[in-house]
């Protein structure tokens, strides 16, 4: 690198900076005057509010005139939260403006122009940029073209420019490190110093080494469907992150973070991506798991989490089953029925009243099958209900003069009238008025149970219903087509009715479930939400899916996976991807492969592929490091000194650890081992739970998506990892590691890591 571009760089830095500084300096006084605006409006909100109570105009001036201070406030609030974000972003400007510079020839002009690219735009006049925000469409260049002619997409169409230059930047605290002149996408030594770096509690937004493959999948605006299917650690997830925040960057004004959601592997992945979207300036996203999506919506239900789903073992006929239920043909075969109950079979519950019924089961159903045949279910719900509540109306008239509001009335205390008259004195013009009063407080009161059970639809059984679904289903649907018999069909839906019974359902019941409830009572989704991700989609099924696109029906999704990491055995993802493409217009879905690992040194990926059938099409990047080593130990004991060994050489190498076990409960065993044996480690024992510094211990099934920069996998024996039901779980587990990895095993080691070749590993006995 001559030594005259590095110079013209750094002062080419020091100007910007100094103009960032200027920038600082007005922020930091707009967001004083901001607050000190906001603290006298405040501070004196009643002494400038007009107060006339004695006149209903007087009154409604008043009302006008605190409105009127309301908003004065909010303009206030606004202001200085603006001025503080704008405050926030020219800070963190100032330790990193940018990060990458082009220059290209446009068509018709005179000469070229040359632009940086930062996390954010910056401007010194109204029209005169010195940073590009990376997600501007001219950045698109940056990430997309190699010299010469290159396209872009514009709000008003496809561009195209010479490119001349692409020089990228290592910035730090202010200061230029290095400078870098390339024709690919990202030159190998950003990228590896950005790999190379320690991992973290916390996922990193490295929006400079954004790769080609990845930028496509961020900036697409055109596909209703986008699937991502990325190798483990192909930056997948990142560039989902950063597809976020260029969309809500494309349609400031028109979409906001609340019209986007994510769902998430487990809620220990949502704590370690949240500082992702902050740090490119936009606010978090909705982030749920699909557990918890679930889970708000049956509050009295408990649901199967992550632990069971992973630990349950199913006869092969139960297996057939719930594959069964997470399909789409069940999907459908659920929709049928819901349609078949517009004419019959629907199961409804008595509405009580003081121990006795208000209307009977009989008559709730007589109700809803009177309506016309055109009515649709949830017309029919909406009928019944306005039905139930005339009969209400009626009934508080009826009771007014029963014994027990007589009762009631006579014996009201002091209190109890003060609260009945809402502290309010009143005139009435005789006792009977008064009475009359009092006994429609009471009456009222003593029947709002039932109004809301009636609003509520508390009168629909859904248990009964789901369960005469499944019972019923051997009359209309072709059993064979399942591969199993009707008795082992009635003995699994025995199963969930003793489940139901003691409150509990399985993942794949939960949906149907919710599904059926949805079409019975005429939910429509939330049709305000634009965008959906969902994430680890191999572990989703396609029933869960088609139950996620009804909730959303306005939603572009992009799904992303890696249907070499579905963990759960008793589920499958082969036939995903078929199923998919029933769901979604062929014309408007886009798929993206991502063969490409960036996560793990090219010895760590050339390991753990091998444990993959097909797992030829993944790509190592050339980053060097040493090779995984396979510890084969004669006893547990040993096991446990050849993870203590790895521990002191990462602490002092200053290496992120963590010890991946396949169970909780084994998680669990060697935690209490190691701090026996005065080691400070910290068992994940929910996904709830946050990650610390440190060495970790985390169960399988909730490693999904993180990266430590070493892993340990905790005894791969033979009767742990058996048969290639598991090749999968433990690929998953291998390739959560960065730069360095251990499997430890008891004598016989699992035949998924003996047929590895042995010359990409190092291996102790």
């Amino acid at each position: 690198m001559a030594e005259g571009i590095f110079e013209y760089e750094n002062r080419h830095l020091d100007e910007v900076l100094d103009k960032v500084d200027t920038a600082i300096a007005k922020a930091e006084n707009d967001a004083d005057n901001a607050e000190k605006d906001r603290s006298a409006i405040d501070k004196n909100f009643y002494n400038d509010v007009r107060i006339n109570t004695s006149s209903y105009s007087g009154m409604m001036d008043t009302t006008i005139s605190i409105r009127q201070q309301q908003q004065l406030l909010s303009e206030r609030e606004n202001s200085w939260q603006h001025a503080n974000k704008r405050l926030t972003t020219f800070k963190e400007m100032k330790k990193r403006p940018y990060f990458a510079r082009i220059d290209f020839h446009e068509k018709g002009e005179k000469k070229d122009e040359t632009i940086y690219i930062g996390l954010a735009s910056f401007s010194d006049t109204a029209d005169h940029f010195l940073i590009y925000d990376w997600r501007a469409p001219i950045s698109s260049v940056y990430y997309d073209g190699k010299m010469g002619d290159v396209e872009y997409a514009t709000p008003d169409g496809t561009q195209t420019v010479d490119l001349k230059l692409k020089r990228q930047f290592t910035i730090e605290d202010g200061k230029l490190i290095s400078v870098y002149d390339t024709d690919e996408t990202i030159g190998d030594q950003m990228l590896l110093n950005a790999l190379g770096s320690q991992s973290d509690v916390k996922m990193k937004s490295i929006v400079s080494t954004i790769q080609r493959e990845q930028n496509k999948i961020i900036r697409n605006t055109a596909a209703d469907l986008l699937f991502v299917q990325g190798a483990a650690g192909s930056g997948k997830t990142a560039a989902i992150l950063q597809r976020v925040a260029f969309l809500l960057y494309r349609y400031r004004g028109n979409l906001n973070a609340g019209q986007v959601i994510m769902f998430s592997p487990n809620q220990l992945f949502n704590d370690y991506v949240d500082q992702v979207l902050p740090e490119l300036g936009e606010q978090n996203m909705i982030q749920m798991t699909y557990y918890q999506f679930t889970r708000r919506r049956i509050p009295n239900i408990d649901v199967e989490n992550l632990q069971q789903r992973f630990d349950k073992k199913l006869t092969d006929a139960e297996r057939k089953i719930e594959q069964f239920k997470g399909s789409l043909q069940f999907f459908k075969a659920t929709t049928k029925y819901a349609k078949y109950l517009g004419t019959a079979g629907m199961r409804f519950r008595n509405i009580m009243f003081q121990g006795q019924p208000f209307a009977t089961k009989e008559k709730i159903k007589d109700i809803y099958y009177s309506f016309n045949t055109t009515y649709n279910l949830g017309n029919r719900i909406e009928g019944t209900r306005e039905a139930l509540i005339r009969q209400l109306n009626q009934k508080v008239g009826s009771e007014l003069r029963t014994k027990w509001v007589e009762e009631a009335v006579q014996n009201l205390s002091q209190e109890e009238l003060h609260n009945l008259f809402k502290n309010e004195p009143r005139e009435f013009k005789d006792n009977d008025e008064e009475f009359k009063f009092l006994a429609r407080q009471i009456v009222m009161k003593e029947l709002k149970p039932v109004r809301n059970a009636i609003m509520r639809n508390r009168f629909l059984s859904i248990n009964a219903q789901y369960v005469q679904m499944l019972r019923s289903f051997p009359k209309w649907y072709d059993l064979k087509k399942v591969g199993v018999t009707e008795a082992e069909w009635d003995n699994h839906v025995d199963k969930v009715v003793n489940g139901l019974k003691g409150h509990q359902l399985t993942m794949v019941d939960t949906t149907a479930y919710l599904y059926l409830y949805d079409l019975i009572t005429g939910k429509k989704g939330d049709r305000s939400m634009r965008y959906a991700f969902i994430d680890e989609i191999q572990d989703y099924n396609a029933f869960q899916l088609a139950y996620i696109r009804f909730n959303f029906p306005r939603a572009k999704f992009t799904l992303l996976g890696d249907l070499n990491q579905s963990i759960y055995a008793n589920e499958t993802s082969d036939t995903l991807l078929a199923e998919l493409s029933t769901m979604f217009d062929p014309e408007k879905t886009e798929v993206v492969q991502l063969s490409k690992s960036y996560r793990s040194t090219q010895q760590i990926t050339d390991f753990t592929k091998e444990i993959l059938v097909k797992g030829e099409a993944i790509e190592s990047f050339n980053r060097a490091g040493e090779l995984p080593t396979v510890s084969i130990n004669s006893s547990h004991q040993g096991m446990v000194e050849a993870v203590i060994e790895q521990l002191h050489r990462d602490r002092q190498d200053h290496e992120t650890s963590a010890i991946i076990g396949r169970s909780y409960a084994e998680c669990e065993q060697i935690a209490d081992e190691l701090k026996a044996a005065g080691e400070q480690v910290t068992l994940i024992r929910t996904e709830n739970q946050r990650l610390v510094e440190g060495t970790i211990v985390v169960p399988s099934f909730l490693a999904k998506g993180l990266e430590f920069d070493s892993v340990i996998v905790w005894n791969t024996s033979a009767k742990i990892y058996q048969t290639n039901r598991d090749e999968q779980l433990l690929y998953t587990i291998c390739s959560r590691a960065m730069h360095r990895l251990l499997i430890v095993a008891e004598n016989d080691l699992s035949p998924l890591i003996t047929k590895i070749p042995e010359n990409l590993y190092i291996k102790k006995a």
